[in-house]
């Protein structure tokens, strides 16, 4: 119900009463299957903390795999590794510079995605 302290047993509808027609637009304006799947693919890496810091220090400067491996406190090899699943999902991108690998995010959507996320995480309940 409207005003509703959350926890106290009233988040839900005392009755059920469908509006066939609201559900049937907004069911209709969804995200299809394929995009539906690629969207909750890119939250499922965001989730994983050494991914989203990777992704968090990117948001600030490109930075070599040694670098990123330092910052998420993990090996080279998981920094890596990490760094596949998220270039895979098209976050990230990568040149060579002689023998490193620098990364950087891959536009600024993803930035965006980081930035929201901080965001939404220092507001106060």
């Amino acid at each position: 119900m409207p005003g509703s302290a959350p926890g106290s047993g009233r988040e839900s509808c005392d009755a059920v009463i469908v509006d066939e027609t609201a559900v049937a637009q907004t069911k209709a304006a969804l995200a299809d299957d394929r995009r539906a799947k690629r969207t909750t693919d890119i939250f499922s890496a965001l989730s994983d903390p050494t991914r989203f810091r990777i992704l968090n220090a990117l948001a600030i400067r490109e930075l070599c795999v040694c670098d990123l491996a330092a910052i998420a406190e993990v090996s080279q090899s998981a920094a890596s590794h990490q760094l596949r699943v998220l270039r895979n999902l098209d976050l990230v991108a990568f040149r060579r510079d002689g023998r490193r690998a620098v990364y950087r995010l891959a536009d600024d959507h993803v930035r965006t995605l980081i930035s929201q996320g901080l965001e939404h995480a220092d507001e106060e309940r």
